[in-house]
């Protein structure tokens, strides 16, 4: 039952994280966007000087948010009774992939698909493009295995601990 807690919560979370910068700025999340988009924009004489900062940025985000939910998910799974690398692994996981599978469905499919707060100005011809899923699910298969690596990394913190302090 706690898992299931964690699990909506952690969505709550990830949609405050992902959602209001969405709507804001659609151009902010501009790496997130299926390719056909991306190149459009990267086309438009408005967007030039943005798209090569944020391509930067985006690598370096991704990377750095890979440690930080690692740390962060090993000590909830800690804190949820995990105390081997098998069972913190499997609660991280769970819990990413729970968080995955809901970006999918309702971030992507359900909201970004179809709402026209996330179209970027100069864009608004492309719904073909905004509405095809395939783009969202692999980013879904992409976040399966970065999951995977979160949930490792996050076993092993708790593995770690655990070895240091004799628990």
């Amino acid at each position: 039952m706690l898992l299931i807690v964690e699990c909506i919560i952690a969505c709550a979370i990830f949609t405050l994280i992902i959602l209001p910068p969405l709507y804001k700025d659609p151009i902010s999340q501009i790496m997130s966007f299926p390719p056909e988009i991306r190149r459009r924009v990267e086309s438009l004489p408005q967007y030039k000087v943005n798209i090569d900062t944020k391509k930067k940025r985006h690598i370096t985000i991704k990377i750095f948010s890979i440690f930080i939910f690692a740390i962060m998910l090993a000590f909830v799974a800690y804190y949820s009774g995990a105390r081997s690398f098998v069972q913190a692994f499997r609660h991280v996981f769970i819990i990413f992939f729970t968080i995955n599978l809901y970006d999918l469905f309702v971030l992507d499919i359900g909201l970004f698909c179809h709402s026209k707060k996330t179209r970027i100005s100069g864009t608004e011809d492309m719904d073909e493009a905004y509405r095809n899923p395939k783009h969202h699910i692999r980013g879904a298969i992409i976040g399966t295995f970065l999951g995977i690596v979160v949930a490792l990394l996050s076993g092993g913190l708790i593995h770690l601990y655990r070895f240091i302090y004799r628990i």
